[in-house]
């Protein structure tokens, strides 16, 4: 049976039909919530948020921010004041918090779609103070305190002198926050040093709310979950506990057709720069997903991560975990099919880049790099079927 002609007609696919396309992106919004309800209610009494920038993670804000919304998420963090601008289309009456602060001019544009900047600087607690006070206005904003990542954020011993500041009294300090370091790694000491640093922060602005926990931070024995956590990563099915078992669903679920079965014989090499060698004779399956996509080129098969015993990419056929062979290229990948049983796969059938026991970590482990790049990553040129949920 020809998989592909199963999904072309799905109503929630979007953008084009999947026959028209290189692969299919499933995203479960179900999974999602389920996710979001997980954290929340570990988390408990502190308010669960959800992180929503670069996309959703890639699978779209929209959707995402609808979906969460409905399941009772009331705010929301996104990257850049173009995000918050799309996530206010999508829930005109939730809470958005912009990470990247406030770059100099653009005070208006937050009044206007009603995001909260996170001011990370002296500079621009006064410049959105001044806005505030000419504007007549009291606006909220979060303040971002830097407690050992130096990208973003104040000194924690400024804590005193900024919540005496005479700026303050132009707006409202609605939050304070900080962003853990390696909250994934339980035993890092800096996470000790972090809470601590965190906890002068509040004492300091006694009265504002208080946020310290990404996703893998709410897993931390301390529990310094305070008033509000801001998970991301494990809303979109993402481990938050290396190391151990997911207690995440997974969301999200890439496969692609066969667009050709050959055979490639005993030395024939396979790809670009011949780097993949096939060794005995080997069926191979091609298929229409490439860098250009999002796939990591760094997933791709050769005779050098072979001889080193190193994992390349790999997908699921009929059931069958099978390698790639040669390099992921722009538009295509080849997978050595060999183990398939012969007749039981052919031409339009789908195999599974990423679901079932090929999650967004594994993937990821196979293409040295993280989940977060995976998900970010994946590309326009799928057809995006939502399930599960309203969109």
């Amino acid at each position: 049976m020809n998989d592909l002609s199963l999904k072309q007609d799905d109503p929630r696919s979007t953008a084009f039909p999947a026959g028209q396309a290189g692969g299919i992106l499933t995203i479960d919004l179900a999974a999602l919530i389920a996710n979001w309800r997980l954290l929340r209610d570990r988390a408990a009494p502190a308010e669960c948020a959800a992180v929503v920038k670069a996309d959703a993670y890639g699978l779209g804000i929209a959707p995402a921010v609808r979906a969460l919304a409905k399941a009772g998420c009331r705010t929301f963090f996104v990257a850049h004041l173009s995000e918050g601008v799309a996530a206010r289309a999508a829930v005109p009456g939730a809470t958005i918090y912009v990470l990247n602060g406030l770059l100099p001019g653009t005070a208006p544009a937050y009044r206007d779609a009603g995001l909260r900047p996170i001011l990370g600087s002296l500079e621009e607690i006064v410049e959105w103070g001044g806005f505030c006070r000419n504007a007549g206005r009291r606006l909220p904003a979060a303040i971002h305190f830097d407690t050992g990542m130096n990208r973003l954020g104040l000194r924690p011993e400024e804590a005193q002198e900024i919540a005496a500041s005479a700026d303050l009294a132009d707006f409202e300090p609605a939050l304070v926050m900080s962003h853990f370091v390696s909250s994934e790694e339980p035993d890092n000491p800096i996470n000790a040093r972090q809470i601590e640093a965190f906890g002068g922060v509040r004492t300091a602005f006694a009265h504002a709310p208080a946020s310290l926990c990404n996703s893998s931070g709410i897993f931390l024995a301390e529990k310094p979950h305070l008033d509000l956590v801001r998970p991301g990563y494990a809303l979109y099915g993402g481990n938050p506990t290396p190391g151990g078992a997911n207690p995440m669903r997974p969301v999200v679920r890439l496969e692609a057709p066969i667009i050709q079965l050959r055979t490639a014989e005993d030395g024939e090499t396979v790809g670009y720069n011949a780097q993949w060698t096939a060794r005995g004779r080997r069926r191979l399956a091609t298929i229409p997903v490439g860098y250009a996509d999002g796939y990591p080129r760094a997933a791709s098969a050769t005779e050098a991560k072979r001889e080193a015993r190193r994992d390349a990419g790999a997908a699921i056929v009929r059931g069958r975990r099978c390698p790639f062979a040669g390099r992921v290229s722009m538009d295509l990948l080849a997978i050595d099919v060999t183990e398939v049983p012969e007749g039981a796969v052919g031409r339009g059938d789908l195999v599974t880049l990423i679901g079932d026991d090929l999650t967004i970590d594994e993937v990821a482990r196979r293409a040295d790099t993280i989940g977060y790049e995976v998900l970010t990553s994946l590309g326009r040129r799928y057809a995006r079927r939502y399930v599960g949920g309203e969109t």
